[in-house]
């Protein structure tokens, strides 16, 4: 089979389309024909050597989410048959024209969803809804704050803020992803750049000073202070991502005094058991949501798989609005 492979550490040059050996399901796993796969951060990393993939997947195959069809079944793998339509999230290797994934980690793909769309579903939608909903339990008539909105996972983290009732604010590098932004449900928004200032004036306007129940922060660093400071009493904090820095210094007597919750989250490195868990509740309570028509995925754009190059720069250049997409054509 083909498949993107990473020849070695460095920028989107080192990225070639190759043949590799085709897997073979083991005997709880089901073999998948690729049809599209989304592209996230963390392959840009692990393209760069600083996220080296886990045991158990190709070390040098990017892909955490794809959309495809059954192929093959292990030997004790009976839920699933062949050509039914699936997608998920897997540890690496979706960047392929076949992968293997465990088969209780998977779901079956709306009817009204195509490849394209289906491939931009898994990772940002499973980690927003385990990020906001199952860990920092948000509730209907909260607020919660989205850094990075115009991210995958913040655009996700957005429309499942309506869904359940809550109030979504969001930050972003620039007024006009915000903007886009408001037609997906977005309440009220501020563009940052450098200052955190803007941002304590319309948390105190938005919420009447009270601070934001939830905050979802996609970008780290200097952000978990800005973050901390303007939480409500009993606020969550969930720490997803370290684009900005993987350090960060916060106001402790703010925490202590508010009596915040700060929590940290990560999908790649659980255990099977935990994937497995996010994934049944992804399927039981967001995919109907996208058979109704209440989610929508939002693509920036589409590349071929012959082309990861391009869609690697495409998203380092922080230019995105939603998902970029390698499909084949």
């Amino acid at each position: 089979m083909k498949a993107v492979v990473i020849s070695r550490p460095g920028g989107p040059e080192v990225l070639e389309w190759r043949d590799v050996p085709q897997p073979a399901p083991a005997a709880h796993q089901v073999l998948v024909r690729v049809h599209a796969a989304g592209l996230n951060r963390a392959d840009l990393l692990q393209r760069q050597g600083k996220y080296p993939a886990p045991s158990g997947v190709p070390a040098d195959i990017p892909g955490l989410e794809f959309a495809g069809e059954v192929a093959g079944l292990g030997a004790e793998a009976s839920r699933w048959r062949n050509g039914q339509r699936v997608f998920g999230i897997i540890a690496g290797g979706a960047h392929a024209e076949y992968l293997v994934a465990h088969q209780d980690t998977l779901a079956e793909i709306p009817a009204n969803l195509d490849w394209t769309s289906a491939a931009a579903i898994p990772e940002v939608f499973i980690t927003a809804h385990d990020a906001m909903v199952t860990q920092a339990g948000l509730r209907a008539g909260e607020t919660v704050l989205i850094h990075a909105l115009g991210s995958g996972v913040g655009l996700a983290a957005l429309q499942l803020a309506r869904a359940h009732h809550a109030i979504p604010f969001g930050t972003a590098r620039t007024a006009a992803k915000l903007e886009r932004a408001r037609e997906l449900g977005l309440e009220d928004g501020v563009a940052l750049s450098g200052s955190f200032t803007a941002l304590a004036d319309a948390a105190q306007r938005w919420t009447s000073g009270r601070g934001f129940d939830v905050i979802l922060d996609l970008v780290g660093g200097p952000y978990v202070d800005a973050s901390v400071d303007v939480l409500a009493l009993h606020g969550r904090l969930m720490l997803i991502a370290t684009s900005a820095g993987a350090r960060a210094e916060f106001n402790l007597a703010r925490a202590l005094s508010r009596r915040v919750t700060i929590r940290g989250t990560v999908l790649r490195a659980r255990p099977l058991e935990e994937k497995v868990a996010v994934t049944r509740a992804f399927t039981d309570e967001v995919v109907p949501l996208f058979a109704a028509g209440k989610l929508r995925p939002i693509v920036d754009s589409v590349f071929p798989f012959t082309e990861p190059r391009a869609a690697h720069q495409r998203l380092e250049s922080n230019q995105t609005f939603g998902k970029v997409v390698l499909a084949f054509q």
